[in-house]
């Protein structure tokens, strides 16, 4: 199901010969120290042949979901041991046993060490920004390209600098996201300052708070111009796998799938507080009155790309979906060099593109 990423010479050889040529470093090294050949595995020091044994795939995991179904579907044999080959494991195992034990040359792990580099919401806009302003030094023409995301302020910490930007626009919406939360959690839109007092004054927000820190957000000018069909908001989830940071490997699912509201879009300001307009998750969606469970107000990527081409014609949609692999693409060079590379990691990123 997967293929890979179309080659782009004006963009990946681009940058890869500009990293050459400037000397760059790849991503950065194991944080364990040496190298696969270097490092003994379980099978050396216990005087065995450094090969997997042959039979099934051999899978470890204490996820109970469709991860696990599709692994018992290839037939995949579970384990709970040492003795895996496959381990979709959670960051938790990630960040507090991973550097304490010593893998042998097949096995895999679904995590980078620092995977938060890109899937963080804060993380994720340091380094655009980062690798935006490194670009505008070197290649002003492709910085300009790193447009892909709005305005965005992490707070508390740049309270005062978004504060300064809301006044000078003081019409525009916007929209707050905690950075460690997800399935809509969290997430609210306003338009005044005075909307956001309770948040700012929560305790969570004061340094001085006695064994608490801030709970920090993301907050982002809102898009209040959304392609719609049907009149419905939706975004579209598209699914890239990384095995390699360096060099840079990706593949990208073919398929994927568009997240639809359940109610009718409208930006007045009266509506601004319907999350079943605004907000796509469908942990949200599937506590609306009018939430279709059949198809989970989900659609196949497959036919977004019929619909727009009979509406705007195929080259129109391919372009479309060229600029979204290059988003992709952009999205990965912001990270390579601060990824703590590793030949047993892979990552699914799963990308939300409105």
């Amino acid at each position: 199901p997967f293929g890979p990423t179309h080659r782009f010479p004006d963009l990946g050889s681009a940058v890869t010969q500009e990293r050459r040529s400037k000397g760059s470093q790849g991503p950065r090294d194991m944080g364990r120290g040496d190298s696969d050949d270097e490092r003994p595995s379980k099978a050396a020091s216990q005087g065995g042949n450094n090969s997997r044994r042959s039979g099934p795939v051999r899978f470890r995991t204490g996820f109970r979901n469709t991860i696990y179904d599709a692994m018992c579907q290839r037939e995949w044999k579970e384990t709970d041991g040492d003795d895996w080959d496959f381990y979709w494991a959670d960051r938790d195992w990630i960040h507090e046993v991973f550097d304490s034990i010593h893998l042998d040359s097949w096995q895999r792990v679904n995590h980078f060490r620092n995977d938060r580099e890109l899937c963080r919401k804060d993380l994720l806009v340091k380094n655009l920004k980062k690798q935006k302003r490194q670009l505008h030094k070197t290649d002003p023409q492709e910085a300009e390209k790193y447009d892909f995301w709005p305005t965005t302020y992490v707070l508390p910490g740049d309270y005062s600098l978004f504060a300064e930007e809301f006044k000078r626009n003081p019409q525009s919406t916007w929209i707050m996201k905690p950075i460690g939360r997800s399935q809509g959690k969290g997430i609210f839109i306003f338009t005044k300052l005075s909307q956001i007092s309770k948040w700012k004054s929560d305790s969570r927000y004061s340094s001085k708070s006695e064994g608490s820190d801030a709970e920090a957000y993301v907050v982002q000018k809102y898009i209040l111009n959304p392609f719609l069909v049907a009149g419905k908001k939706f975004d579209m989830r598209i699914y890239a796998l990384v095995t390699s940071f360096s060099p840079l490997t990706v593949w990208l699912y073919r398929s994927g799938f568009c997240r639809f509201s359940s109610a009718r879009y409208s930006s007045a300001p009266a509506d601004l507080e319907n999350a079943f307009m605004h907000l796509t998750n469908v942990a949200i969606q599937k506590k609306s009155d009018t939430y279709d469970s059949s198809h989970g107000g989900k659609w196949d990527i497959r036919h977004l790309k019929l619909y727009l081409m009979s509406r705007y014609g195929l080259e129109v949609t391919d372009q479309l979906f060229g600029d979204i692999e290059k988003l992709i693409l952009r999205s990965l060079f912001s990270v390579q060099q601060v990824m703590i590379q590793d030949k047993h990691c892979f990552e699914l990123y799963g990308y939300d593109v409105l």
